[in-house]
């Protein structure tokens, strides 16, 4: 049981809320000092979630005093599907806004958070883009932060979804984040987590995605890459579902395959269907159509339970204590 006093933190990035959603579960009192999100569909669907009434905003020249900084800095410019400038601040990419993270940090002089997170795709390593990462490590020793990071896995925290992200912890006192010490938990059925009925709706019917399915035959001449057959699990999540690469494709009991629907993509990042509910009030889904909004949101998230593990490690005692 972790008792503490109230946790502070700041939400950069915010999106739909894995951070403050992680610390409900783990039944943490929290307050969160502000969330700072500037896509407006993304806000709607946290406040609706919190019952918050946060505005969109920018987060350049922000200022709070959290405990616990959390960002997850848009990936786009980062990851493999992306243009993979390197967030780079001279170009002004959107993940050069990790950098507008430094900025805030440095403006808060000695009340600044005693842990920073950051989530992003482990392409930050590849050798393309490990320049900006490293530069990113240096601004953070260079503020008093130890840095710790690590690629992990949400199969190995519950959840049936081969998602790698790498996390990086940067800690005020001098310690190294232990990675080893996070909890793992043996990863559920997927039966746990996938529909039994769905709308023909997410039926594949696309002939450029019927010619992916899995076991089809290769058409000399074009893109030899095939969908895979949800099994054991899905694979990462993204943005979209009618896209190659998938999170995976479901075989139907009539023998055709469907993707994954909205519902499934959010219980796959760890939120519940209450919270599903909630933002499909905000953005109802229209006649015979997914809801890309809703795909969306959840492809940019965190998965909650990795977060869980984090924050549970991080308040054991071992790396900070609260102050009243």
């Amino acid at each position: 049981m972790i008792n503490e006093e109230k946790l502070k933190i700041l939400e950069l990035f915010g999106g739909i809320g894995a951070p403050r959603k992680a610390l409900i579960n783990l039944g943490v009192e929290h307050k969160s000092l502000d969330y700072v999100e500037w896509d407006e569909k993304a806000v709607l669907t946290y406040n609706a979630m919190f019952d918050n009434r946060y505005k969109p905003e920018n987060v350049v020249g922000y200022t709070l005093k959290p405990d616990i900084l959390v960002h997850g800095s848009p990936c786009q410019d980062f990851s493999i599907a992306g243009k993979q400038y390197g967030g780079n601040v001279e170009d002004g990419t959107r993940s050069s806004l990790m950098f507008e993270t430094i900025k805030i940090i440095k403006s808060l002089g000695v009340l600044k958070p005693k842990v920073v997170i950051w989530e992003n795709v482990k392409n930050v390593l590849s050798k393309n883009m490990v320049q900006s990462f490293n530069q990113y490590l240096m601004d953070m020793e260079n503020l008093g932060y130890t840095n710790s990071y690590q690629v992990l896995d949400a199969r190995d925290f519950g959840i049936p979804q081969a998602r790698e992200r790498l996390f990086t912890i940067s800690i005020l006192n001098g310690a190294h984040f232990d990675f080893a010490k996070l909890k793992k938990t043996p990863m559920q059925s997927i039966k746990e987590f996938l529909e039994d009925d769905v709308d023909e709706k997410y039926i594949v019917t696309q002939p450029s995605m019927l010619k992916k399915l899995p076991n089809q035959p290769i058409v000399p001449g074009t893109y030899g890459g095939m969908l895979k057959e949800v099994k054991e699990f899905v694979y990462t999540i993204t943005t979209k579902q009618v896209r190659y690469p998938n999170s995976g494709v479901v075989r139907t009991k009539d023998g055709r395959w469907r993707y994954l629907t909205e519902r499934e993509c959010w219980r796959l990042m760890g939120f519940d269907d209450a919270d599903y509910e909630a933002a499909l009030k905000e953005h109802p889904s229209k006649e015979g159509c997914r809801n890309g909004t809703l795909y969306h949101q959840a492809g940019n998230s965190i998965v909650v339970q990795v977060l869980e593990a984090i924050f549970e490690l991080l308040l054991s005692g071992h790396y900070f204590n609260l102050q009243k």
